[in-house]
């Protein structure tokens, strides 16, 4: 049971994978970069709701009652993961797919020190070493293999595109911790009913939020939503699945870790570019992708 978390961090990293490949389906119509973002939420909210319900009622759990010391983290983490997710939505139109993918992993590290600030949660000396490995990797990864050698490398690498990848980091870095604060707080409840409440009430508060928002700036975009609900109740699907997963990891460890192992998600999106989008794999993403191997792999062995 010690070792679940690997598990489900691998499969809520593929199945997260295939959302962000729908929701760039869904960026290359008529949905914007916020209403993209908003129709993970809007139809995902109502599938994590009855899951909350059907799995306390089968397990014989009551659905613990959130204190007040829930809301504060939850409701942050809600608003930084919004955040995070249109700085993703938007690299779309910078980088391909998987590179794109790939500026978002700089969460790996923000979350070790944001989870360190925050809830006094370390990482290990060999842990912090095989993080630094994969860094390096996605520093690898972030260098445009169209550009490579036409101009210095830092000039490469900081450019736009960059800066939404880093501030995707920080936010998602932000949102872990502050899910895995609220998930902890519940007073009763096994991991996956924590998970799934945490889930519940932030989904709703997302929906709600976006909902005020788009309605008030781009009204149109959420009739586009709706539209194309084939593609965008797909997105819903697969964002549930992957939240699932993410929320109960982030329960059972260290928001660090489970960012580490979840670079895995990497290997998914280069072969759904390569697959799906036409996408060449270039000789410096297959040496990033070699060094993230390695880290993923001793976090898993040395943590």
């Amino acid at each position: 049971m010690s070792e679940l978390w690997i598990a489900v961090t691998i499969g809520a990293a593929f199945a997260q994978s295939i959302r962000f490949m729908l929701q760039k389906k869904l960026r290359q119509r008529r949905l914007g970069t916020v209403a993209a973002t908003f129709a993970r939420f809007l139809y995902s909210a109502p599938l994590v709701a009855l899951i909350l319900l059907v799995y306390a009622r089968q397990s014989g759990q009551p659905v613990p009652l959130p204190e007040p010391r829930f809301w504060a983290p939850a409701m942050i983490g809600g608003a930084a993961q919004i955040l995070a997710t249109l700085c993703v939505v938007a690299l779309f139109s910078h980088r391909n797919f998987a590179v794109g993918i790939t500026f978002k992993k700089t969460e790996v590290l923000l979350s070790a020190l944001v989870g360190l600030v925050v809830l006094g949660e370390g990482v290990s000396p060999a842990g912090l070493a095989a993080m630094a490995v994969g860094f390096w990797g996605v520093v690898l990864l972030s260098d445009p293999p169209d550009r490579s050698g036409a101009e210095p490398f830092l000039r490469r690498i900081f450019n736009p595109a960059a800066g939404l990848g880093l501030a995707s980091g920080v936010f998602f870095a932000v949102s872990g911790v502050g899910y895995r604060a609220a998930s902890l707080s519940l007073p009763t409840g096994d991991a996956l009913l924590r998970a799934l409440l945490t889930l519940a009430v932030v989904t709703a508060a997302q929906v709600l939020a976006m909902a005020v928002w788009m309605g008030w700036r781009q009204r149109d975009q959420i009739v586009a939503v709706i539209a194309e609900w084939r593609v965008a109740a797909l997105v819903g699907v697969t964002s549930m699945i992957g939240s699932i997963g993410w929320f109960t990891a982030f329960t059972l460890q260290n928001v660090a870790y489970v960012n580490a192992v979840g670079q895995v998600e990497l290997i998914f999106s280069l072969l759904i570019g390569w697959l799906v989008f036409s996408e060449r794999i270039s000789r410096r993403e297959w040496q990033g992708l070699l060094l993230l191997g390695l880290s993923i792999l001793c976090i898993v062995l040395l943590r």
